[in-house]
């Protein structure tokens, strides 16, 4: 499988437009439909940065591994598991997303608020 199938198909999982991708990773969107499409090879740098948001490795990206994640040491797996972020570390570090759409900081709040209550009712 191209590279370009492969991006497609992580964007669609994802429910991502091409325009939402494009934005994410900065690039244009044009240049999206051009490596989705194999018209064009992505450059090192935007490879990485597609890897990255999707939590892939280059090689699959690029059709030389068919395994979909990078591996992870059992050392940072244990250290991510037990990882506690403030509100705003949360809202810093990651976008929070339902139905495709980006949650506003204020609706990213709410959230982790609602979740907080849930948790304390139980």
């Amino acid at each position: 499988m191209k590279y370009g199938h492969r991006i497609a198909d992580l964007r669609d999982e994802k429910h991502l437009t091409q325009e939402e991708l494009a934005v994410k990773v900065g690039i244009t969107r044009s240049a999206l439909s051009h490596y989705e499409n194999n018209r064009r090879e992505p450059d090192y740098e935007t490879i990485q940065r597609i890897a990255d948001f999707f939590a892939v490795s280059v090689d699959y990206l690029m059709g030389r591994s068919e395994e979909l994640s990078r591996s992870v040491n059992e050392h940072a797996k244990e250290f991510v598991s037990h990882l506690e972020l403030s509100d705003q570390a949360v809202l810093d570090k990651f976008t929070l997303t339902i139905d495709g759409r980006e949650l506003t900081s204020e609706e990213a709040t709410r959230f982790i608020h609602f979740i907080r209550a849930q948790r304390s009712s139980s």
